[in-house]
């Protein structure tokens, strides 16, 4: 029976940290799911389903050598998982406008209410320290008509938020 576990691993970014974390991983014999690994800032994020015979506290004890030499912050979720239930998205949202307290709240929020369900949000701010605009790009699936989306997000517009809705086309073969 295999145990599986959500891992959250934050610290500052530095070489090695991928490789130190799954080489541990692999000699527990713990197998790897799905991973989200990124650089946000100056910091290194790594959130990770892991599956195997470990509990909790074994699995902390297995990766404490690493998070201590590294510096990271470790959290482990036990969790409902598996594999192979990844949902393709079917809508891609892409969001730009000046940068002020709320935009992801505001564009999530109109989003939400149409039933749209978000997969994967990137985010960044570009432009100067005096002009700085706030860039999002939302993969989700939505089962309403892209025009009932349109209409969603045209407060958004009106308030001079940037919102692109389009298909994503999926390649099979």
């Amino acid at each position: 029976m295999s145990n599986w576990y959500m891992l959250t691993l934050t610290g500052e970014d530095q070489p090695g940290i991928v490789a130190r974390v799954t080489q541990a991983l692999f000699e527990r014999d713990m197998i790897l799911g799905e991973a989200s690994m990124l650089r946000l800032g100056g910091n290194f994020t790594i959130m990770m389903m892991v599956g195997g015979g470990l509990d909790v506290p074994a699995l902390e004890q297995a990766l404490e050598p690493v998070t201590g030499a590294l510096g990271l912050s470790l959290h482990i979720d036990p969790m409902r998982g598996g594999l192979h239930r990844h949902v393709p998205p079917n809508l891609m949202v892409r969001v730009s406008g000046a940068d002020r307290a709320g935009i992801v709240a505001r564009v999530t929020g109109v989003l939400a209410e149409t039933g749209f369900n978000i997969l994967d949000l990137e985010s960044d701010v570009a432009g100067t320290a005096e002009k700085p605009v706030y860039i999002m790009q939302i993969a989700g699936v939505a089962t309403v008509p892209l025009e009932s989306l349109e209409t969603a997000v045209s407060d958004l517009r009106d308030e001079g938020i940037e919102v692109n809705i389009s298909p994503v086309e999926m390649l099979v073969g």
